[in-house]
């Protein structure tokens, strides 16, 4: 039975494994004489070798065996761990991350593990001089055989019933079993596993020395094992272990992430459709069609609820890679930092998180690098030697909102402008930067007050990349710095992407869609006190000043003149306020969003187009464009 049909299911419960490490390596390091971490640890890492082994990925259970003779060594010890030994299970937690992804692509000769394997056995070898030198090297066991019959201990396995690849765990235990001993008297056979109707229920004769608890420990390493019966071999009761379970059946499978983007692709089009059935619906005005018009619209939004709350995943599946990273950065820079996180069960659909991480890299870097000050200053200015980085996020209406804020230095804004006007980005009568100018300023491509480049930043990039990411997120970014006291960098983001309520606004003959997450209220234009801010039209609207924005004038668009009363509608991000006056409003509906490649020199106000009701595109408005 071909096992690399599984590489993916390996692949993804591997790193669950390894970022486990990461965190309890980070735990151990800040406390050094806890034994659960190094219990923890150890456990992760015998679970990946025992996995790469039954998939046949030698380098990788080769490594992860010498890293379990270490921590085996530090566990029975009881010793706290020295800062070399740390380190060194740091980089061969990296190693194996590394060895495991290119196994999985087919690559396991290119992972280069001998340097960090031969490191792995000298520290071993300062424990336990002997053993170290007599250890010989892990070998994946042999391929599988079908040979039927046979004497030894019968082995009865049930998998749970929501398994996921049902066969491809039987042939793991069957894999994992080779390597106790004999495997023969396979039932059914190892051919059977692939057939649809497979139950997850197989029998086995095991010629082995090991104990049942061995056996049975061995068998369950697999995961997924409902049930597991050894005994018959020797004359030996029989032994039955169910699945220790505190809380009954997992209801939880596995799936391929490109089923659900196929699903939220489906039902985007049948929301598409809906809008057409319900247009025909009003032109006909026939109760039977009326009838079936609401029925399906009930139906498709109850199903378009269910598919997007499936896609919709916890922002610790990111978030718990950052705290390594801090703290790499960290000593490198040789700072103190405390990384705290917040709201990690807050929720995000995976199109939104996996294009999350890039952003937060850069300005968690830039936190660690240009924010937090090194312990000697920051002793001089009263503060702890220790600074404190905050990564946090919170639902906010129909959107989340992701900040990032240190206790550090500041920016210094007279520095950003001096460098600024030096290089004509602002008007040259300029005096101070406004929160909004100043991140406008850093997120120029280039743009950088650092003295030289480092490895970790000073290149002008970072601000620029995190800024551009998230306005195609549909999202927006805002900054809040106080000299002395430190930094905030705040994110704004819709919580799914595939469909959005919107409002539909007309200018001219055009409809335009604005998503509903960013309209606070509407107003009228001609009915309203009106004055002028920076130079800008505005109005007042209760005692508060919100600038205009005229849509018609912004998009040059033609025909005839608008009328006098018409609406605003007012977006509002985090504290800012703008109101966008259009021509006439249309009504509400959910649109499907379509990637939009705006052609050169269009305004940057355009986040993407949708298909209408009666098959006429518009385009979706920018909120943070227009804020």
């Amino acid at each position: 039975m071909d096992l690399s049909q599984y590489a993916e299911l390996f692949l993804a419960e591997s790193r669950e494994h390894l970022s486990a490490c990461n965190q309890l390596l980070l735990e151990w390091e800040r406390r050094p004489a806890a034994p659960e971490p190094v219990g923890g640890i150890f456990r992760a890492v015998h679970t990946v070798k025992g996995m790469a082994a039954t998939m046949g990925y030698a380098r990788v259970a080769d490594l992860a065996h010498r890293m379990e003779n270490l921590l085996d060594h530090l566990r029975r010890g009881g010793q706290p761990p020295a800062d070399e030994t740390l380190q060194l299970l740091f980089r061969a937690t990296d190693a194996l991350e590394k060895a495991v992804d290119l196994a999985v692509a087919g690559r396991e000769r290119d992972a280069d593990v001998a340097g960090v394997a031969a490191d792995l056995d000298r520290a071993t070898a300062r424990f336990a001089p002997d053993k170290a030198r007599a250890e010989p090297e892990f070998v994946s066991p042999p391929p599988p055989s079908g040979d039927v019959g046979g004497t030894g201990r019968l082995i009865q396995v049930v998998l749970r019933p929501e398994a996921q690849i049902k066969g491809g765990r039987a042939m793991l235990i069957i894999r994992k079993a080779q390597s106790l001993g004999a495997v023969q008297g396979i039932a059914p056979s190892p051919a059977a596993f692939e057939a649809e109707d497979f139950d997850g229920r197989f029998v086995f004769r095991l010629e082995t020395a090991r104990t049942v608890t061995e056996i049975e420990a061995a068998v369950r390493s697999v995961g997924d094992v409902e049930r597991v019966t050894v005994g018959g071999g020797d004359g030996d009761d029989e032994h039955v272990t169910p699945v220790e379970s505190a809380g009954g059946r997992s209801r939880h499978i596995r799936v391929d992430l490109r089923r659900l983007d196929s699903l939220m692709d489906l039902i985007g089009e049948l929301v598409t459709t809906r809008g057409r059935l319900n247009e025909l619906a009003a032109e006909r005005r026939d109760p039977a069609i009326d009838d079936v018009a609401i029925q399906v619209s009930r139906l498709s939004a109850d199903l378009q609820a269910e598919i997007i709350q499936a896609r919709m995943t916890p922002v610790w599946q990111v978030f718990d890679r950052f705290p390594r990273l801090v703290r790499d950065v960290a000593r490198q820079l040789d700072k103190q930092v405390a990384f705290k996180v917040e709201g990690k069960e807050i929720e995000l659909d995976r199109a939104i998180l996996d294009e999350l991480g890039d952003p937060l890299v850069h300005l968690l870097r830039n936190a660690v690098d240009h924010g937090i000050e090194s312990p000697t200053e920051r002793r001089k200015r009263g503060k702890k030697p220790e600074g404190e980085i905050v990564l946090a996020a919170v639902r906010e209406r129909s959107s989340v909102a992701i900040s990032i804020t240190d206790d550090g230095r500041g920016i210094d804004r007279a520095q950003v402008l001096a460098k600024a006007l030096r290089e004509g980005l602002v008007d040259a009568h300029t005096e101070t930067l406004s929160d909004d100018q100043l991140l406008r300023v850093l997120a120029r491509p280039g743009f950088s007050t650092a003295a030289e480049v480092t490895s970790v930043s000073g290149r002008g990039v970072g601000i620029d990349v995190a800024m551009t990411k998230i306005r195609a997120l549909g999202g927006s970014i805002e900054i809040r710095t106080e000299p002395g006291k430190g930094t905030s960098f705040v994110m704004r983001l819709p919580v799914t992407l595939a469909i959005v309520r919107a409002l539909i606004a007309a200018v001219g003959t055009e409809r335009y869609a604005l998503p509903l997450t960013y309209v606070a209220e509407t107003a009228e234009f001609g009915a309203i006190a009106m004055t002028t801010m920076e130079g800008r039209e505005a109005m007042v609207l209760r005692d508060r000043v919100v600038p205009l924005v005229h849509l018609r004038n912004l998009l040059s668009v033609g025909g005839d003149a608008p009328p006098a009363r018409r609406p605003v509608i007012v977006l509002e991000m985090g504290e800012r306020r703008t109101g966008v006056v259009v021509d006439g409003m249309l009504g509400q509906q959910e649109i499907v969003v379509k990637g939009f490649e705006a052609p050169q020199g269009t305004l940057p106000v355009f986040s993407g187009a949708t298909i209408m009701g009666d098959g006429v595109p518009a385009l979706i408005l920018d909120a943070a464009g227009l804020v």
